[in-house]
Formats: C-alpha cells, structure tokens, sequence
C-alpha cells in the first residue's frame, strides 16, 4: 500500500467516523427534543396561561418541533446518492471491489458532502432548540409572575 491509499484510507475512515459523531449526537439531541417537548405540554396543559406565556410557549413549541424535523431530516437515508450503499446494492462482489479500488476519492468527496450536511441539520437544530428551551422558560417565568 502506497502513502496515497494510505492517506486516502485515512481520509475515508475519519470522514465515516464524523458522520457516525453526528449521527450519534442527532439522535441523543431528538431524544432530548422529544422529552422537552412532552414535558412543556404535560406542565402547560395543567396550568391557566397568560396571553404572553401562550405566545412565548407556543413559539418555542414550534421551534422545537422544526428542530426535531431537521434531525429527522438528518438522519433521513439517503438512497440516491451514488457511493456507498445504495450504489454497492447494485454491483456485483468484483465490481464492487473495483468501484471501491478506483473510486475511493470520489467516496471520500461524497460522504464528506453528506457529513456537512448532517453537521448544518444539527447545528440549526441546536439552536433552535436552544431558542424554543429559551422561549420556555420565558413563558414559564410569565406564567410565575401571573400567578403571584
């Protein structure tokens, strides 16, 4: 094996290993999402809410459920794209082994678009989720103030 596989080899497992964090971290931040969302409905639905704590709470409600939809997106399978997968489904063992042999470049360029666009999806699902926690506590702290 020469530098370039080598380094090309490198290339390809640390790209696979980003897309597995993000993955993983999507998935750890929908659970987060989700039990958010159920615990802000389960404590509003008991409570008599100002106007202001419905506006406040209501759009962070909907900035959580617009996060949960881009990590859904995120971890959405892609089946048609050209490598990986979907592609391999299709060959048969040799011209997998060729495919995998010559075009191990083009792999590395395919899965790194698909890392970027799985880190954007959660990074935008990050801050929204952190603006819809935020408009929360703002509605429960409105609602504090209108009980006292």
């Amino acid at each position: 094996m020469n530098d370039t596989t080598r380094s090309l080899t490198a290339a390809h497992a640390e790209v696979k290993a980003e897309i597995t964090r993000t993955d993983t971290k999507t998935g750890l931040l929908l659970a987060f999402v989700g039990a958010v969302l159920a615990c802000a409905w389960t404590v509003a639905r008991d409570l008599p809410l100002t106007l202001p704590a419905y506006v406040a709470g209501g759009l962070g409600m909907v900035l959580l459920v617009v996060a949960a939809g881009l990590l859904l997106r995120s971890t959405r399978p892609n089946l048609r794209g050209r490598h990986g997968f979907p592609l391999w489904a299709t060959l048969t063992a040799e011209e997998i082994t060729e495919a995998v042999v010559t075009d191990l470049a083009a792999d590395i360029a395919g899965l790194s678009r698909l890392a970027v666009a799985k880190f954007t999806c959660l990074r935008r699902a990050v801050d929204l989720t952190m603006t819809g926690g935020a408009l929360l506590i703002v509605a429960a702290l409105l609602t504090a103030d209108g009980a006292a």
